[in-house]
């Protein structure tokens, strides 16, 4: 099986420290990670411009696009909109712009299938010693793994969190101090609309102390979207929340084992898919994912590592490689690798295609 070759990265993502207001946190992450910031938005820029003949929306168009979404994340969660203006302060760029990276699914409608993304846990049941465990392959453009860090958060009034980020994205991807842990999946629903971005949302998890405040956050009035959010507590209760703008469906683990991609499972969601033919790879991976997580009695961490390194559907499989395709569209990789303990209290992440780099691991100091 012939691989393009790929970046090594022998090294960890860059951790930050952050702590404070909703505004100074933003504005540390900015400050930290500058650098990362605005290659994050050059690569949004660049995107569109590659995919102008597809999307006929140009970075102009994108800005304004993204303005019509703020008011309604402003209304709701200001704290988080605050975060957005703290990381553009911080990084000497444009509101504007930040709020693109953030709304960038909505922005585009849907058009960008880059984010096939394999989510999996498995609780106390399914564990060598009894740990509670959640996996995530985040894939997207490569150009923007350069900008992959981790942020360990000490906000003044919400739960610390330890979770994974890259560019100018608000953080969502990782778990809190009250044992709860989310990994998302963009699904297609057909129902978008003008309301709170996904990511905006997907960060209100974060705040979570209970998996019903979880759930009420991802399920929240006036939302434009929604993502599949794999939904861990340190309890060892698994829920997959498949979401839209107007609907939901709560899927709970069966036999302590849980996996999700890019496509609706529910038969009431699978419905409002917009393109199920168009996620095929995503049924390839998710099948994967699962007769692999059942084939294991008793996991561990390194076990998760295993399926999350898997080719079979290769270049679109588990460890994501599809950088040779050419259409702007559909061009993507896997640039995080992480395991999450979630009663250990530790994130394990390897910074790129996990099948070629190391894990490194990050403790929740709370």
């Amino acid at each position: 099986m012939a691989q393009q070759k790929q970046p090594i990265r022998p090294n960890p993502p860059p951790l930050v420290r952050v702590s404070g207001t909703h505004r100074e946190i933003g504005r540390q992450i900015g400050e930290a990670c500058t650098v990362q910031v605005r290659h994050s938005v050059e690569n949004a820029r660049k995107l569109l411009d590659d995919a102008y003949e597809q999307l006929e929306l140009t970075w102009d168009g994108a800005q304004i696009q993204a303005r019509k979404y703020i008011p309604f994340a402003q209304e709701r969660y200001p704290q988080y909109i605050e975060e957005l203006q703290g990381i553009a302060e911080g990084a000497g760029v444009p509101f504007e712009e930040i709020a693109v990276l953030n709304a960038m699914e909505a922005v585009t409608m849907d058009a960008l299938h880059l984010t096939t993304c394999t989510s999996m846990a498995v609780n106390e049941l399914r564990t060598a010693d009894g740990h509670v465990l959640a996996a995530h392959n985040e894939d997207w453009v490569p150009e923007d793994e350069d900008d992959v860090f981790i942020i360990h958060a000490t906000p003044r009034e919400d739960p610390p969190f330890l979770a994974m980020s890259y560019g100018g994205l608000l953080p969502n991807v990782g778990f809190n101090a009250y044992g709860i842990a989310q990994l998302i999946d963009s699904v297609y629903p057909n129902d978008s609309r003008i309301g709170i971005p996904r990511l905006v949302v997907s960060r209100a998890v974060l705040a979570a102390k209970t998996p019903a405040e979880a759930m009420r956050a991802m399920l929240v009035s006036h939302r434009a979207a929604g993502y599949n959010h794999l939904l861990v507590h340190e309890s060892g209760e698994m829920y997959c929340v498949e979401v839209s703008s107007r609907s939901f469906e709560i899927l709970y683990a069966e036999a302590g084992v849980l996996a999700h991609t890019n496509h609706f499972l529910s038969a009431k969601m699978l419905e409002l898919e917009k393109d199920p033919s168009g996620v095929i790879n995503s049924r390839i991976r998710y099948y994967r994912a699962a007769r692999l997580l059942k084939a294991t009695e008793k996991h561990t961490i390194k076990t998760l590592q295993a399926i999350q390194r898997d080719h079979v559907n290769f270049s679109n499989s588990i460890c994501n490689h599809a950088v040779d395709i050419h259409d702007p569209l559909d061009r993507e990789k896997t640039i995080a690798a992480l395991v999450i303990d979630l009663t250990a209290r530790e994130m394990h992440i390897a910074w790129g295609n996990p099948c070629e780099n190391p894990y490194h691991t990050y403790h929740l100091d709370a």
